[in-house]
């Protein structure tokens, strides 16, 4: 430890390896503790949680006193080093070889940025995986430290909001913050974000998307594979339901809001949910998102964590991949304290829909259903009966966007359907050809009807 890697860990934050203290106190026991139980860390003392530094003057008798809170500890914890960088003093704190530890206050463990008390059902479990290694944490073999490309560590500096000047020459230091390296070799949990080309190094970490026409697997209309690192995995999953989802607009006052069928953040929650917690060692499987006319569903390998059953879904917090979490964190992503299924239940509720529904095998799998009222295949049926041979999608969003707003101008359809104005005028000439629509009044102080075939038939899917 240097003042370099000092300031690089401030700049970061706090996360699964680092701690912030304003000022020593002997509760540190439970960070210590945490830190053996999890991947190791750093305490450092004198610094804010906003990353203001505070001050902390280290001296013989607060060192002795760390050593023997560690010692202490059951079984005794062996500090790395404890020493002074500046006006911060640091704790550095190694992974234990003999999980799970524990201090007079209990057993604790670090969950994202958080120190957190352990049940007695998630001491046994770590009891039972103390002899095994997490996938995430072996070393990637087929991955070298040239393989990784900046740009995509660059992208993850970008979105945790911290400005730093990352390059070639101090990238292992980078790595070594964030937990992503192991005797200066990158993990799998640094592969899976960070390779230049992921598809190389771990092949079956993808993520397959698809479309289906009806309710079931027969009839697929559109799929995309996404063999890349897990953000661009999740950037193209939420993508993908945003392009096959039906969105509502509402007038509200002079503004104008775009509500999609399924709240956006629920299904940004389950695909998150299901990239942090696949199982990456199971190979010739995938995530999957699948979008069906009555439902959403949304996959990952590997079931449930060890531990975790329906009945504590959403009450206990068990990560399998505990370093890509982290990562995820940092980006604003993942929430802490493990509240992903209960986000995905108030997001559904307050929306007035139908709370998903879990299930697991081997996979572990969120279901959200639609309203009728969206059914691709209704809306397709009454597009059919009164438009012909017009393009489908962008025909309902048409109607749907008049039904919602018979005031609507050409200029705002256009904004809202990424057509051109004459794109736009040709669709609205199509659907007063065929009686699907009609202008009442002028030009300016008009308003559009929904003819009364497609009326109805808009009446039976969107209310």
């Amino acid at each position: 430890m240097d003042t370099k890697r000092l300031k690089l860990l401030i700049a970061e934050g706090e996360g699964l390896t680092v701690e912030f203290k304003e000022q020593y106190t002997a509760k540190i026991d439970r960070d210590i503790v945490a830190f053996a139980n999890t991947k190791g860390g750093y305490i450092l003392l004198g610094v804010a949680d906003n990353g203001k530094l505070t001050g902390q003057k280290l001296n013989n008798k607060m060192k002795s006193e760390v050593h023997n809170l560690a010692r202490n500890c059951e079984p005794a914890i062996n500090i790395s080093r404890v020493m002074q960088l500046g006006e911060v003093a640091v704790i550095e704190i190694p992974a234990g070889d003999e999980k799970p530890y524990s201090c007079s206050s209990g057993y604790f463990r670090r969950l994202d940025a958080v120190t957190q008390k352990m049940t007695q059902k998630e001491v046994r479990i770590l009891f039972r995986e103390t002899d095994t290694v997490a996938f995430e944490s072996l070393v990637c073999r087929n991955l070298n430290i040239k393989d990784v490309s900046l740009a995509k560590v660059k992208a993850f500096f970008n979105e945790t909001g911290t400005s730093l000047k990352v390059s070639k020459t101090n990238l292992p230091l980078f790595f070594s913050s964030l937990g992503v390296v192991d005797k200066n070799k990158v993990n799998n949990a640094g592969a899976l974000m960070f390779a230049s080309k992921v598809e190389k190094v771990i092949p079956y970490a993808e993520s397959i998307m698809a479309a289906f026409k009806g309710n079931d697997k027969t009839h697929i209309f559109d799929r995309k594979d996404v063999r890349d690192d897990l953000f661009t995995q999740f950037n193209e999953a939420v993508s993908f339901l945003m392009k096959h989802l039906n969105i509502r607009s509402e007038i509200k006052g002079v503004n104008r809001e775009d509500a999609y069928e399924i709240p956006l953040e629920a299904l940004r929650e389950a695909v998150v949910n299901a990239i942090v917690h696949r199982n990456y060692a199971l190979k010739g499987t995938s995530i999957y998102v699948r979008v069906f006319d009555d439902r959403v569903e949304i996959e990952n390998p590997g079931g449930l964590p060890s531990g975790v059953t329906m009945q504590s879904l959403g009450k206990s917090s068990v990560r399998r991949n505990p370093i890509i979490a982290d990562l995820f964190h940092r980006m604003g992503k993942v929430e802490r304290m493990g509240s992903g299924i209960d986000r995905m239940r108030d997001f559904m509720r307050d929306a007035g829909l139908k709370e998903p529904v879990f299930e697991t095998d081997n996979f572990f799998r969120v279901i959200f259903y639609r309203k009728p009222s969206y059914s691709l295949k209704q809306i397709r049926e009454t597009v059919v009966k009164t438009v012909g041979k017009t393009v489908v999608k962008t025909v309902v969003k048409i109607l749907t966007l008049i039904k919602d707003n018979p005031k609507i101008t050409r200029k705002e359809l256009a904004a809202q359907t990424d057509l051109t104005i004459r794109g736009v005028e040709w669709n609205l000439r199509k659907l007063k050809d065929d009686g699907a629509i009609c202008r009442v009044g002028s030009a300016k102080g008009g308003y559009w009807e929904i003819g009364k075939t497609a009326e109805t038939e808009t009446q039976k899917t969107g209310d």
